[in-house]
């Protein structure tokens, strides 16, 4: 079978095995050195043990950048699979204009980079190399994600589920290392996590881009103090 573009639909099996492969600590976006402002708010006090890193978590994923995220991926998404450039190019902008501070823009559009590079050398597609072709400004790390599962034909809402899983680890990855705490701590804020992402998108894929946006004033203001913090571990 094919979509409506001609592109041969992906099995089951192979779109998880890219799933995998693509949203894996491994993949070299540089993720890991990255902590969206956690590193800020464990020395501020606000995330100080398990429950209040999940609390930080699920609000970031339910009302801020997790959300927005969401949005973008499933917009750039549509716009690859219908072949709407304009509309692709509207998308891009957006999400790199919605970074909340200097340090959030650089850690999106650095990924989103990486991510694109990495992908076309590996595993190519004609929507990765449209993108390419029309945008050469800063690329968000959801645009570049949901373009190459639109161009792979994988399916937008288990796709969507990996990304935000991904980005959930790697801030969780951060927490355990900077208050610390335990690798089966780590992994219970993980599962704890799993109904909100699943909210997330099943809202997102309803969410028209003119309302996109997001509450987490806390958490971009960390993202913003986090630029003078003196001693730091992470980039963002």
């Amino acid at each position: 079978m094919s979509d409506k573009e001609g592109v041969p639909r992906t099995s089951d099996a192979a779109a998880l095995y890219r799933l995998m492969a693509w949203l894996s600590p491994a993949y070299p976006v540089g993720a890991f050195s990255y902590s969206s402002g956690i590193e800020w708010a464990v020395e501020a006090g606000d995330i100080t043990d398990a429950v209040t890193l999940q609390r930080w978590l699920t609000a970031t994923i339910d009302h801020g950048g997790g959300f927005c995220d969401a949005v973008i991926f499933v917009h750039a998404y549509r716009a690859a699979t219908d072949g709407e450039e304009l509309a692709l190019k509207d998308v891009a902008a957006l999400a790199a204009a919605l970074a909340p501070s200097k340090e959030r823009f650089l850690e999106t559009t650095a990924q989103g980079r990486a991510f694109i590079e990495a992908t076309l050398a590996v595993w190519p597609c004609t929507a990765l190399s449209r993108l390419m072709a029309i945008w050469d400004g800063p690329l968000a790390y959801p645009v570049a994600v949901g373009m190459a599962a639109a161009g792979h034909a994988i399916p937008m809402e288990s796709a969507l589920t990996a990304l935000l899983h991904a980005i959930a680890a790697n801030l969780v990855s951060a927490g355990v290392r900077l208050i610390p705490l335990g690798q089966t701590d780590g992994q219970r804020v993980l599962a704890s996590l799993e109904p909100a992402i699943a909210t997330t998108v099943s809202r997102a894929l309803d969410t028209a881009l003119a309302d996109i946006g997001g509450a987490t004033f806390r958490a971009d203001i960390a993202s913003m103090r986090h630029e003078r913090q003196y001693t730091r571990l992470f980039r963002s």
